[in-house]
């Protein structure tokens, strides 16, 4: 079966609707071109196809979309749905384009709540904007506006095109619901679309020599354009610099691409991974620093802190010294009292009880209310060091978001008078999982941060800023700044509640 399909695909050359129960609708082939023609899109309505003519991918297999499903697999339905999916893939290598198409769907969307489902918003943005080509997306931005039609369910590639791609209308296939849950099959294509083709006649459509084109491309363009598989070979990712909206925020516990290789990998190492993370929060929470960082080291964790400040006399000093650092995991902490050799106090907005009791260091819970969330913080430095991270919630793109001023306020209190903030710049990189999340079982969190073969965090102390005297949002926004700087991250305004709002839904309340 394999090898027919292989023959006629390269013996015959037809454009057709695949999806379409109707007569085939056959392009003239004087619509068709394959010479230098991206000047005719200026200031006109391009109507694209979305694998064919934005994305990198440089054939119409279904090994191309295996990875986007995979991602729904995992994180809307868990691992077993995704161990599923893996163990069919030989068999959705064997089948044609559609009936493959339509396998996975079944499988990555059946029973899934529709009203719950945010993968499409959260996770797959991440994934999607990798495979976007530069070429492609400069071609499409000539166009006065954007047509994008997809042969993937809308709910995984409309989010994305609509708010990361400016993509005006959308067109994707669509799936049954049944109750509010996902049946797993798609409804067949609609034969118009309501203002998808802009100007009418004047519509131009672009789309890939190595796909059958869709129908809604065949029949809202004048005139149809085609990339052929050898200028996609040598497509460039699209630079972030480049990208009209960066992905600040995403969700899911997957940290790599999940094609099937890497995907059979993962679920190869999650037995030892699991084992590894119990070696390593018992290492954490029963042995001193001393013992702990070099048995750390060796079963696999890397850590590349460099601190030059002097260190605080906590023997001659009436109180303790505030570190700031941006938040990255759950462990941010931890890096930062093993790098001083010191015992310290986290304070946190939300955390699990089972992270409270995994903690090797004292934890506060904040109550949101500025006066008594004052009250503790100033408590707890009158006994001891505090580790505060002033944006709330985690960030695992290169940005920080807005710092809560409130540290500022904890200024003055030793001998010279002010006791000063310590600004502590972190970075965590990890290869497997991600050990944040906004939407799922937070619990979970150090779980799947010790699982990874090679989780490396690098940090660095700063100069102390001074506080006293000064307006405590200019301190936050010194201190933002220089952390910014040490890491080379961009300063944002956003927060925690933009974060929750898109992630999630919610404004972050746990």
């Amino acid at each position: 079966m394999f090898f027919i399909r292989v023959l006629l695909r390269r013996l015959t050359y037809t454009v057709y609707s695949p999806h379409r129960k109707t007569t085939t609708h056959i392009v003239n082939p004087s619509k068709l071109q394959k010479h230098p023609w991206k000047e005719k899109l200026v200031d006109r309505t391009v109507v694209f196809d979305v694998e064919g003519a934005l994305l990198r991918s440089s054939s119409s297999e279904n090994n191309t979309f295996f990875h986007y499903f995979m991602v729904v697999a995992l994180e809307g339905g868990g691992f077993m749905r995704g161990l599923v999916l893996l163990l069919l893939y030989p068999l959705i290598c064997c089948l044609n384009e559609e009936v493959g198409l339509k396998v996975m769907v079944m499988v990555s969307f059946f029973g899934l709540r529709r009203q719950g489902f945010r993968v499409g918003r959260s996770v797959l943005p991440k994934h999607l904007m990798e495979d976007v080509g530069l070429e492609g997306f400069e071609m499409l931005r000539k166009g006065k506006r954007r047509v994008g039609v997809s042969c993937l369910p809308e709910v995984m590639v409309g989010a994305f095109l609509r708010e990361y791609m400016e993509v005006e209308v959308v067109v994707g296939r669509k799936l049954k619901v049944v109750g509010g849950f996902y049946v797993g099959l798609m409804e067949e294509e609609e034969e118009m679309v309501d203002g998808g083709g802009g100007d009418g006649d004047g519509a131009v459509g672009v789309g890939s020599s190595g796909r059958s084109l869709p129908h809604h491309l065949l029949s809202l363009s004048k005139e149809i354009y085609l990339v052929t598989e050898s200028e996609k070979k040598n497509w460039h990712p699209l630079p972030k610099e480049s990208q009209p909206k960066p992905v600040i925020f995403h969700d899911g516990r997957i940290a790599f691409k999940p094609t099937p290789t890497a995907t059979l990998s993962m679920f190869l190492w999650l037995p030892f991974g699991l084992v590894l993370a119990l070696f390593r929060a018992l290492v954490f929470l029963y042995l001193p620093y001393k013992l702990a960082v070099p048995l750390l080291g060796f079963s696999g964790m890397k850590a590349r802190i460099k601190c030059e400040f002097p260190p605080h006399a906590t023997t001659t000093s009436t109180t303790g010294q505030l570190f700031v650092c941006n938040h990255r995991t759950l462990l941010d902490p931890l890096y930062i009292s093993a790098a001083v050799e010191r015992p310290m106090t986290a304070v946190t907005y939300s955390l699990s009880r089972l992270s409270e009791l995994m903690s090797p260091i004292r934890t506060i819970r904040l109550t949101r209310n500025r006066d008594e969330d004052r009250r503790r913080m100033e408590a707890m430095l009158r006994v001891g060091d505090l580790v505060v991270c002033p944006e709330g919630t985690t960030c695992r793109e290169p940005f920080l978001l807005r710092f809560s001023p409130l540290f500022a306020e904890l200024g003055g209190g030793d001998e010279d008078g002010d006791r000063g903030v310590v600004p502590f710049a972190i970075h965590s990189e990890v290869g497997m999982f991600y050990g944040t999340t906004a939407s799922g079982l937070k619990c979970l969190d150090p779980v799947f941060y010790l699982m990874n073969p090679g989780p490396c965090y690098v940090g660095k102390a700063l100069d102390r800023v001074r506080t006293v005297g000064r307006d405590r949002v200019e301190v936050a926004n010194r201190v933002q700044r220089a952390i910014g700087e040490a890491l080379g991250y961009q300063c944002t305004m956003l927060t925690r509640r933009d974060k929750y709002l898109m992630l999630a839904g919610n404004e972050g309340y746990v």
